[in-house]
């Protein structure tokens, strides 16, 4: 949980207001910061496509929505991408754990460690690494970009920095 509560008081700075995922050992320290506060309205997803559902209904019900997912739910989720959140202008922050990072992981997360740069780019998402010491300007950057851009926009997180 090293940086876990520091991007979480980033969070809510930047007033996201409901939380939702899919569990990954890589982002456990935060969602257990945001489970632990029932102001922060965490809903365990047991999809990811279905989180992304969540997220809409909260932003169509006027909260500010992130959305805490493992890398290899990007593609679970293509279609509530492409025909949900793009296609309606649904402004959210997806949160990717970034399993398989520099192939460095189980044999399952290998391939999609290596291309998930690559697939948040051809689903047009912008996104940033999130790096500890930028943390706090990354999340502005994010969010401003969302509001500006009615998005949605991603970080990847590699392993170490939310655990």
């Amino acid at each position: 949980m090293a940086h876990a509560q520091a991007f979480v008081d980033e969070l809510r700075l930047h007033g996201f207001d409901f939380f939702t995922g899919v569990p990954c050992s890589l982002l456990k320290g935060a969602v257990s910061i945001l489970e632990r506060e029932p102001a922060d309205r965490y809903v365990s997803a047991v999809r990811e496509d279905a989180a992304f559902g969540f997220a809409t209904g909260a932003w169509l019900g006027g909260r500010r929505p992130a959305l805490f997912i493992q890398n290899s739910g990007l593609g679970v989720s293509y279609n509530a991408l492409a025909s949900l959140l793009h296609l309606y202008r649904i402004p959210c922050l997806i949160v990717v754990s970034w399993r398989g990072y520099e192939g460095k992981d189980a044999p399952e997360h290998l391939l999609t460690g290596e291309t998930t740069p690559g697939l948040l780019q051809l689903l047009r998402i912008p996104h940033e690494v999130l790096e500890p010491e930028r943390l706090a300007a990354q999340v502005s950057a994010l969010a401003a970009r969302m509001d500006a851009e009615r998005r949605p926009v991603a970080c990847l997180v590699r392993p170490g920095i939310l655990e």
